[in-house]
Formats: structure tokens, C-alpha cells, sequence
């Protein structure tokens, strides 16, 4: 094999082994290169606490138990360890038990579950919705729930796999359009012209922290006559006066078709739920495939769940200090002329460039002096614009903070002004 280094997972997804039950030769001989191997010692690193701002790793890049400050966590509210939701989930969990032990449709459906989606359908403005047990889940499936084959699904370039798993499943016809670019949505609609079409966009992009051209897609949408669907992954709960997401944020809630959204990030639990009209979430409840197929989420997450959404929107304060901390973090990552994109969110990425050695060199190094702040390789973003991501966090306290920028200065600035 040549240069390792030149090779990612993007270059072994066909397999032409002949045995089926073994991935590529060249793939066992690429990921067991010692440089390869070392690279991927970020991943799967254990946390041996809960994910707060400051936690506690059994770190990959030299086996050591280290404190560290956590800048990649997606519990932006802290609502996965707040004393009310923990307690709440713990008195569901005493009630309940650990698992649902069925599929919604037959035996798995609690009250809980019937509390939750009313719940988030009533703070999405919409009338009915359904819950999963994943996020990826839940995009999926409402994509292989809506489309059929001859349909047409429209994303934007950076959608969430999910979202491309879900078209390819419902056979539906996938077109891309490049990022945020209206010319290149409006070319795709009018190749889409007499199908029936569905536009595919998230709020909050998750790998650039930028935001949806929400009301020039809509516009569009309804000059073309196609639906719309907005994965909030990344922005309910954060963007929004009452924190409903990118639609509020926009004025133009009523003009989302159906809202994605996930349990797992500023809800602090698991799952996933759509909100939409009540008879698409009745259809969706005949041919949503990991709604009928799986387990109903846990009862004891469902029940933290409720009272997270309870503690998120009962007042501002979590979602101002979380804006508080981005808008600190941001100022002293700009003051270093990092590369930060266009991010306009908590979701804020340091873009390196294209050297995978140097992101590599650069994340051990922050990781050893107490920074866990993962890389984010190819294929998972474009080659020349490899990065790190951090996630704000309401936890984050002002000394971490400092902490975090001055590592930063030290590997990250330093290196990149001295091409170590």
C-alpha cells in the first residue's frame, strides 16, 4: 500500500472480498498500520463520569484516568445531570422498570410516552407527534415513512446521514443541493417539477454550527409546491424566544411541515420524536418501520425527559448562560484568528486545514494537558477542511473556559503558526 496516510474509511467502503463475512484485505492491512492505529485511539475513548464540563476520561492516547474539561458534549443544557430530571427518571425508573419490553404498537406504549409526545407536539405548535428510540432513528424513519418510490427527497449537501439513509430506504429519488445555496435548492426543485418533493434541511448545521436560509427555503417550498421537514437536532431547546428552535427563531413556525427533533442533545436523555399534522403521524405509525419495530424508548428516560422539557422552558436562565458561554468562547477563539467558520451557534468548529497528522498531533497534545476536544477527520468533513468541534455547554464556568482557551493558544495557535 502506498503513502497510509493518503487512505481514509471513505477509500474501503466496497468490499470485493470473497468471503462476505470479512471486510477488504487492504482495509485489515490500513487500519492496523501503526499510524492508523494511533489516530484512531481518540475514538471510543471511556468516560468513566457524567458528561458535565469538567468529567473524568480513561484517555486513549496513553491509558491514563484524567480530569479533563469537556468541550465535546452535547448535553448543552446540563439537563442530563440536573438534580430534578435525575430524580425524575429515578422515580419513573422505581415505578416502571428499566424497559418498556415491547414495540409501541403492541405492548410498549406507557402513559409517559403518550405525556411526552403531547407534550413536545404542544411546544412545537404542531398537532400531533411521534417518539422514537434514537434520533437516527426517528430521521429515518419518518423519511421512509413519507416517501415512496417516484417521490423525490431534496437535502442540502451537509444533511445528517440519517436523513440520506431514510430517502435510500424509501426508494425515493435523492437530489443535493450545495450548502445553503438557494440557486442550487431552486435548480433542484425545478429538475423535481410534477413529483411529489420533499425539502430536507437542519436548523442547525452540525458539523459547521451555521443556520438554515430558513425563510428563502421556504419560498421556495411553497413556489414549487414541495414539502418541507427541518432537522432541530442542534437548535430546539437553544434558538428561539421559548426555545422551540430555528422556526421560532425565523417567525415561521407555521410554514415547517415537520419538525425533527432529538432527546439526546439539549434534552439530555435519548430518542428521538417528529412533530407534524396528526394524520401524517397516524401514517407514519402504519409504515414508520423503527417505530413499529422497536422498542419503545426506556420509561425511566421518558420520565427524565418530561421533566427536562418541564426545567428548559420554565425560564430562560439555562438557555442565556448557554448563549453567555457560546458568545465568550467565540470571542476568545476569534481574538487567536482561528478559523471558525460561519458558525452562528454553540456548535463552534476550529478548522485546521488539511493535514490529518498535524489534527492528530494537535488533539493528543490538548487531551494531555487535561482538554478533551475531539478531531473531526475525513470523510466526516471535506478533506481540506478537517477540524475540532466544540459544543458549548451552560455548565461551562468561567475558569474552565479560560482553561480552554489557553490550551487552545498553546497546541492549537502555536502549532498552526509554527507548522508543528
Amino acid at each position: 500500500m502506498p503513502n497510509i496516510l493518503d487512505f481514509s474509511l471513505a477509500d474501503f467502503f466496497y468490499n470485493d472480498n470473497p468471503d462476505v463475512l470479512s471486510p477488504p484485505e487492504d482495509f485489515e492491512e490500513w487500519i492496523n498500520h501503526p499510524r492508523v492505529r494511533e489516530s484512531f485511539r481518540f475514538f471510543e475513548q471511556q468516560l468513566l463520569e457524567a458528561p458535565r464540563s469538567g468529567s473524568r476520561v480513561w484517555s486513549g492516547v496513553d491509558g491514563e484516568k484524567r480530569d479533563i474539561i469537556n468541550l465535546t458534549s452535547y448535553n448543552y443544557l446540563g439537563l442530563s445531570t440536573h438534580p430534578e430530571v435525575i430524580q425524575a427518571s429515578k422515580d419513573a425508573l422505581d415505578k416502571y422498570g428499566l424497559s418498556a419490553s415491547g414495540a409501541p404498537l403492541l405492548s410498549g406504549t406507557f402513559d409517559l410516552h403518550v405525556e411526552l409526545a403531547r407534550k413536545l407536539a404542544q411546544f412545537k405548535l404542531q398537532e400531533d407527534c411521534i417518539l422514537y428510540s434514537s434520533g437516527l432513528g426517528g430521521n429515518m424513519g419518518a423519511m421512509q415513512g413519507i416517501l415512496r418510490k417516484g417521490d423525490v427527497l431534496i437535502l442540502d449537501e451537509k444533511s445528517h446521514k440519517s436523513m440520506v439513509d431514510g430517502g435510500t430506504l424509501s426508494g425515493a429519488k435523492m437530489f443535493f443541493f450545495d450548502h445553503n445555496d438557494m440557486d442550487s435548492l431552486e435548480q433542484k426543485l425545478q429538475q423535481a417539477k410534477g413529483k411529489r418533493t420533499l425539502v430536507a434541511v437542519e436548523g442547525v448545521y452540525s458539523m459547521d454550527g451555521d443556520l438554515v436560509k430558513l425563510p428563502e427555503v421556504v419560498s421556495l417550498c411553497e413556489g414549487y409546491n414541495a414539502g418541507l421537514y427541518v432537522d432541530e437536532a442542534h437548535s430546539t431547546l437553544i434558538f428561539g424566544e421559548n426555545g422551540r428552535g430555528i422556526g421560532e427563531h425565523f417567525g415561521m413556525e407555521k410554514k415547517v411541515g415537520v419538525s425533527f427533533g432529538t432527546l439526546s442533545k439539549a434534552f439530555g436523555g435519548v430518542g428521538g420524536f417528529v412533530c407534524s399534522n396528526a394524520k401524517l403521524i397516524r401514517y407514519l405509525k402504519g409504515y414508520s418501520s423503527p417505530w413499529n419495530f422497536s422498542c419503545a424508548p426506556s420509561p425511566a428516560v421518558v420520565g427524565g425527559l418530561l421533566k427536562a422539557l418541564e426545567v428548559a422552558t420554565r425560564d430562560s436562565s439555562l438557555r442565556d448562560q448557554l448563549w453567555k458561554n457560546v458568545r465568550y468562547l467565540t470571542d476568545g477563539l476569534k481574538s487567536m484568528n482561528l478559523d471558525l467558520g460561519g458558525t452562528q451557534s454553540q456548535v463552534i468548529p476550529i478548522i485546521i486545514g488539511s493535514s490529518g497528522e498535524k489534527l492528530m498531533q494537535f488533539a493528543a497534545e490538548l487531551q494531555r494537558r487535561g482538554l478533551f476536544l475531539q478531531p473531526v477527520d475525513f470523510p466526516a468533513v471535506p478533506a481540506n477542511s478537517r477540524r475540532f468541534r466544540i459544543s458549548g455547554s451552560s455548565q461551562l464556568t468561567k475558569e474552565q473556559m479560560d482553561s480552554a482557551l489557553n490550551i487552545i493558544e498553546d497546541v492549537i495557535v502555536k502549532g498552526l503558526r509554527t507548522g508543528s
